[in-house]
This record gives C-alpha cells, sequence and structure tokens, in this order.
C-alpha cells in the first residue's frame, strides 16, 4: 500500500464529504479510493470514518488523523516545491479571487505578468463566493474588504488599500440635487449592494462627529456592476469602493459627493486587497512573483485612488 496516497485520499474523502465527489476530483474509481481508504484503517488497526448510506463523518480518532495528515502532504509538497521550481517560477498557479476586481483589475495585467514568468500556467477562477484553498486546492485566494485574521490558517499578504464613496451621475444631482451632509441621504434613492451585512447602513465620520444613515432605494443586488450601472444611468446614489469606480469617477460618468467624510460602513476601518495562501506555498517561486507582480502594478497608493477629489 502507498501510504501517502492513501492518506491523500482519505484527505479528499473528508474535504469532499463522500467517495464519489473525492474519488471525481482525484481522477479515480470509487472502488480505487474506497479500497486506499479501507486499507488505512486496516494498516492503524482503527476506524477513521463512520460510514452510513445518507452520511459520512470521521471518528474520533479520524479526526486526529486528519489534522495531522493534512499538515504532513502540506508538508510534502512544500518540500516538493522547493526543488521543483528550481530558480524560477514555473508551473501550474491556480489563483481565485472575485468576479468584478478580476475583471477590471488583474486581467487586464495577465499577459504581461505571463510574458515575465514564460514557464508559469495560470488558472484563474473568478467566483464571488468565499474559496476554500485547502478543499479547491488554490495557491492564491484574493480577498477584499476587512479581513478577519481570527482562526486563520494562512498566511495573508496586502495587495492594495481603496476607500468607498457615494457617487452618483450628473444627470441624477441634476435632477435631486447632491446631498450636503450624511443625514440628506435619507431623502434621496440609495442602490442598495446587499452582499454584505448591513447594506442599509452607512456610517460616516468627519473629525469627532460620527452618524449612522438608514437609507432605502429602489434597487437592492449581490451583483457591484449591475449596481454601478444602473447608477451611471441616473437611478440613484451608491456607496461602492474606488476600484469598481475609480475611472467613472476621473471620467465624470459619476461624481463623489460627501468627500469631506471618511465612510466607514459596519465600522471597517482597515479595507484592503489580500492575498492569502497557505503556508505550504511560501517558498513557492510562482505564488511570490504572481503576488509582487500586482502589489507592483497596483501602486502605493494604487492608481484607482489618483482621484483629484
Amino acid at each position: 500500500m502507498d501510504q501517502f496516497a492513501a492518506m491523500r485520499a482519505f484527505v479528499k474523502v473528508v474535504e469532499a464529504e463522500g467517495f464519489s465527489e473525492a474519488a471525481r476530483q482525484l481522477e479515480l474509481a470509487v472502488s480505487s479510493v474506497t479500497r486506499q481508504v479501507n486499507a488505512l484503517e486496516k494498516l492503524l488497526h482503527t476506524q477513521l470514518l463512520n460510514r452510513s448510506t445518507r452520511s459520512l463523518s470521521l471518528t474520533p480518532q479520524g479526526r486526529k488523523y486528519y489534522d495531522k495528515a493534512v499538515q504532513i502532504l502540506q508538508d510534502v509538497e512544500e518540500a516538493n516545491l522547493c526543488v521543483t521550481e528550481g530558480n524560477i517560477p514555473r508551473g501550474l498557479l491556480k489563483v481565485s479571487l472575485p468576479v468584478a476586481f478580476g475583471r477590471l483589475h488583474v486581467a487586464p495585467l495577465m499577459h504581461a505578468f505571463l510574458v515575465s514568468c514564460p514557464e508559469v500556467r495560470l488558472d484563474l477562477r473568478l467566483s464571488d463566493t468565499l474559496s476554500n484553498p485547502v478543499e479547491e486546492e488554490l495557491d492564491i485566494v484574493i480577498r477584499i474588504g476587512n479581513l478577519d485574521r481570527s482562526g486563520a490558517t494562512w498566511l495573508v499578504r496586502k495587495l492594495a488599500s481603496y476607500t468607498r464613496l457615494v457617487c452618483g451621475s450628473p444627470d441624477y444631482f441634476a435632477r435631486c440635487g447632491k446631498p450636503n451632509h450624511p443625514n440628506d441621504l435619507a431623502q434621496h434613492n440609495c442602490l442598495l449592494f446587499t452582499y454584505e451585512l448591513g447594506a442599509n447602513i452607512w456610517q460616516f465620520q468627519r473629525s469627532a462627529e460620527v452618524c449612522q444613515v438608514s437609507v432605502t432605494g429602489s434597487l437592492i443586488s449581490n451583483y457591484s456592476e449591475v449596481l454601478r450601472q444602473v447608477c451611471l444611468d441616473g437611478a440613484g446614489l451608491m456607496l461602492m469602493p474606488t476600484w469598481l469606480i475609480g475611472e467613472d469617477i476621473r471620467s465624470g460618468r459619476l461624481q463623489a459627493v460627501l468627500t469631506e467624510f471618511q465612510v466607514q460602513p459596519q465600522a471597517q476601518t482597515d479595507l484592503g486587497v489580500y492575498a492569502l495562501y497557505l503556508s505550504n506555498r511560501r517558498h513557492s517561486l510562482r505564488v511570490k512573483a504572481f503576488i509582487d507582480f500586482l502589489v507592483k502594478r497596483f501602486g502605493s497608493p494604487p492608481y484607482w485612488e489618483d482621484l483629484a477629489l
């Protein structure tokens, strides 16, 4: 029995929550995965999994073994990376990133990155669903917002910062006027981004003055680019990050208001674009090259903050 292969099969069964899905991801027959896990349990003289026709769960001993097996397999992969990449970035790089940010700020840079690292192959996965780097075998996960590091099992590097602005189209302001104070927003049609909790509470701060405004509007959406388009068409105001609306403000298609206030919805103070990667990727040249490339191209401050407000 190849114990490493059996450990990998066992870990994949746990993460995939079943033998069939694990077999699909490993590109093996279900019977082969089943034999490997059975052989592992026989070797250990321990039942690792509780099996039934409808569910699969770890036994107490299985939980202990799973945690150790994950670490061992990550250590093996890290050891392999130290020698397989040599002195230059090479190999397949799997990256998960948000749809709108990826389209606007990562996709336009990828030709230049691939030219700079010709032996790297990219697998870019655009999704607004939070990805699990272990289960999906990802090298890098890019996330946006106020990153919660509690209980994190990955390493984190901040790629860039951003701010949030309230904005609207010139046509909207010509019809409805501009708010002079956050409290005026209660009289405006505010387009709401429902991807975040508390989307209808907008918080502002100016020196010692702090205010929270409950806003309403004719449209809510969980997709930021839908709100951006409707805002461009003159339907209302929106609160959005500079990485999404920076170019619209520079061109005059949108105008920012209440810029003397700092906008902090949900008291988020450390907004940023982050790259997350597992500790076994810390020595990967292709991971480092990709992250360094984005940091350099985004700039400090990032180019989407150059608004001349």
